[in-house]
């Protein structure tokens, strides 16, 4: 692995180790638990390996609205080398043009109803409800001991055709759906 590489990975798993610290240890422009979800979203985007990769990035956003009031500084920002977009979505018909799709534990009655929107395709789904791997979603973050951190659903990235960097899945709280 080049050097530089090497140096990006260090920074990327150093700053996401400071946002899994509990609040007031937490520093910087990271500091409502909405922007520690954001921040999480891009770095998942930074390390996840998407099969045809479009020119631009995509976050998507379903149901009430939690997290695009941290999002939106980031908008038009390059992340892993795309132009960034974040984009609120209602129906199947404008999930083509996600990246990742974020559904907030409040809509959990929908979970799998949306998840059939992006099933079979690259798309990363991402929600802060526990339960939500066990729905079928990708990642779910979770707050635990007053840390945020994730877990993994194998089988989901697996069908969305998505490969995730190995030191991401070493950070992941718990990986169901294959051996890390």
């Amino acid at each position: 692995m080049p050097r530089a590489r090497l140096k990006h990975l260090a920074k990327w798993l150093a700053a996401l180790l400071l946002l899994a610290l509990p609040g007031p240890a937490c520093i910087g422009q990271v500091s409502t638990e909405s922007q520690l979800k954001a921040a999480f979203l891009i770095n998942f985007m930074k390390y996840m390996e998407w099969p045809a990769r479009s020119a631009n990035g995509t976050i998507c956003l379903v149901g009430r609205d939690t997290l695009g009031a941290s999002l939106a500084p980031y908008e038009g920002r390059q992340v892993a080398g795309h132009e960034l977009h974040i984009r609120r979505i209602t129906g199947p018909d404008q999930a083509a043009e996600c990246q990742v799709l974020f559904i907030p534990d409040i809509e959990e009655a929908r979970f799998q109803a949306v998840l059939r929107w992006v099933e079979n395709r690259p798309v990363l789904t991402v929600s802060d409800a526990e339960a939500f791997t066990g729905y079928g979603g990708a990642i779910a973050l979770v707050r635990v001991e007053g840390r945020l951190q994730f877990d993994v659903n194998v089988e989901a990235l697996n069908s969305a055709g998505l490969r995730p960097n190995s030191q991401m899945m070493r950070l992941a709280r718990q990986v169901t759906g294959a051996s890390r």
